[in-house]
């Protein structure tokens, strides 16, 4: 047993993070405050092998493994918080799905420019009646020749402001067994947008219409019967969220680590004061444990998908310890970690965030409950007979 990375993976490491350094660095405060997605990045991902890390080098990618693309998502988010976003569109979410699942010809069209950092990818997944219980999704795809009209409607898609591809879960028939997905793009008949509405962390989103949008056969990602995969794929999603909400909150502790050791009050340092001594102490030892959840869920996972159950523990700790490593930060830093002038502040806002996307913590507690209990536990109300 070793909690330590070996000599590669230190070097993977420390070639990542000296990457950042030398190109993002300097623009991290200013790409923070921006709404897009920043395209400039992604190319620089693509051109240094940190998209498609774990995709076959055979389909575009670099053949890593999933542990790879952690450390690659949190180096690059230990100096430019915003540009952790680009790791993880092109290594987790969506495009895990598309290299896991989708077909040669699929593969060709949609997933080589998401590996040059040309295109980005929006997963159409939540809709107004359908969130944490995503299985009361009513889009749906009704056979129409050879291909199928899909009806109904999406919000909170990630990247939907400017993803010209949307990998869309709905569905063929009734149940859970009628789930399944298809590949859509921007300018198809009948697929139209709403005007975008702006996230507590600067971010924008807009809901997507469907309204008798014709989807040739080629395009079905997975047909009914998907709906398992689609989860199982997603759990890499849940892993790219964790790990970036365990890096912003190591980003917030060391930069109020170094601000507290400055700044002096009452003519001593800050770190001098017992009160901050133990916010310090707490936030690292949250922080190191979730770390360590979080490797384990990615280690047993290697190249294939994590388990749910300890992808649902690693992600319900990240966030928990991610988040309040940000906000006693920010406290310690006083008025400093609150305006703008520091990443503090846009690492509180975006921590939050995660707490609901990919799973609300409510649901990974769930999860993590039927694991506990070896059974499932029903949210929904008893059937009156």
């Amino acid at each position: 047993m070793d909690f330590t990375l070996d000599s590669e993976q230190q070097i993977f490491q420390d070639s990542v993070g000296k990457l950042a350094q030398r190109h993002l660095a300097n623009g991290a405060l200013v790409r923070a405050r921006e709404a897009h997605f920043p395209f400039d990045v992604a190319r620089i991902m693509a051109k240094n092998g940190l998209m498609g890390i774990t995709v076959p080098e055979s389909e575009g990618g670099v053949g890593g493994t999933l542990l790879d693309a952690v450390i690659a998502i949190q180096a690059v988010a230990s100096v430019c918080p915003k540009s952790a976003d680009v790791v993880q569109a092109g290594n987790f979410g969506a495009i895990r799905t598309l290299a896991e699942y989708a077909n040669a010809a699929q593969k060709e069209r949609y997933l080589q420019p998401l590996l040059k950092g040309e295109k980005v990818i929006g997963l159409g997944m939540t809709e107004a009646g359908a969130g944490s219980a995503v299985t009361d999704l009513i889009t749906t795809a009704k056979p129409d020749g050879d291909g199928f009209r899909v009806t109904g409607g999406k919000v909170f898609t990630s990247h939907s402001v400017e993803a010209d591809t949307f990998l869309v879960y709905l569905r063929f028939g009734p149940g859970i067994g009628g789930i399944g997905s298809v590949i859509l793009e921007r300018g198809m008949d009948g697929f139209s947008f709403g005007e975008p509405s702006t996230y507590m962390n600067g971010e924008q989103w807009c809901a997507l219409y469907f309204d008798n949008v014709y989807v040739p056969a080629e395009n079905v990602l997975l047909g009914p019967g998907g709906f398992k995969k689609q989860i199982s794929g997603f759990n890499a999603e849940r892993i790219g969220n964790a790990a970036r909400a365990q890096a912003l909150g190591r980003f917030a502790f060391d930069t109020a680590r170094n601000y507290v050791m400055d700044r002096t009050q009452f003519g001593r340092p800050l770190a001098e004061f017992q009160g901050l001594q133990w916010k310090f102490a707490d936030m690292l030892m949250q922080l190191e444990a979730a770390q360590l959840l979080l490797y384990r869920a990615v280690v047993s996972a290697d190249r294939g998908l994590p388990d749910g159950q300890q992808t649902a523990l690693a992600k319900l700790a990240c966030n928990t310890a991610g988040f309040e490593a940000c906000n006693q930060a920010m406290q310690a830093m006083g008025g400093m970690g609150y305006c703008d002038e520091s990443l503090v502040e846009y690492c509180f806002r975006k921590s939050r965030g995660w707490q609901i996307a990919g799973g609300s913590l409510e649901m990974m507690r769930n999860r993590i409950a039927e694991g506990i209990f070896d059974r499932r536990f029903s949210q929904r109300p008893e059937r009156q007979e």
